[in-house]
């Protein structure tokens, strides 16, 4: 199986991928603008994605560059912290890190009317020149949100590429984690 090529998605060279998406038919143009919206809300309240996820999934908090809490939608730059179930990075106080490094909202994409992509990177902490990357998975990694909507369906869908565990600057513990984790488990989840 090969990893879909998609507008905004990195290409995958290297490690693992995963593409999860989900289609729901919705059978007219006006039904598919009313759920896109709500869907679109959500998407960018990043803070409460915890709440959509239901309980035991990991806790998202919004950043700006210089590492103060947003309550705003989210603009390229931004950082993402994250708070999976189970121990995080012991360097970055339990928490692992990503970077929005791309933030797209596009119209007429093939059979899409409207599409909007974030793709995220794994990062250090805002502020933090160390080079340490607070993630389980490597820099060369990337994790792709995309909602869209067609004249008579919406798709959520997240896309993983080059997925490869951080071995760098972890210390011994973190590379164990972040190897077990990379290796499938919260993967898995992420599909849930």
């Amino acid at each position: 199986m090969k990893a879909k090529i998609l507008p905004g998605i990195p290409h995958q060279t290297e490690g693992a991928f995963h593409d999860t998406e989900k289609t729901k038919n919705l059978g007219s143009l006006e039904m598919s603008d009313m759920k896109y919206r709500i869907i679109k809300t959500n998407f960018l309240a990043v803070n409460y994605w915890k709440d959509f996820g239901g309980k035991g999934s990991a806790e998202f908090r919004l950043y700006d560059l210089d590492g103060n809490f947003k309550t705003t939608q989210p603009t390229q730059g931004d950082f993402i912290r994250i708070n999976i179930p189970g121990p995080g990075d012991l360097k970055a106080k339990g928490y692992d890190w990503v970077k929005i490094i791309k933030l797209t909202n596009e119209l007429s994409l093939e059979d899409e009317l409207e599409c909007l992509t974030m793709v995220t990177q794994p990062s250090e902490e805002p502020g933090d020149s160390s080079g340490h990357i607070a993630h389980f998975y490597s820099k060369k990694s990337t994790a792709s949100f995309r909602v869209a909507k067609g004249k008579d369906f919406v798709r959520i869908g997240i896309y993983g590429r080059n997925e490869l565990s951080n071995v760098s600057n972890s210390g011994f513990f973190g590379r164990i984690r972040n190897f077990f984790i990379a290796s499938g488990g919260f993967v898995q989840l992420t599909k849930l």
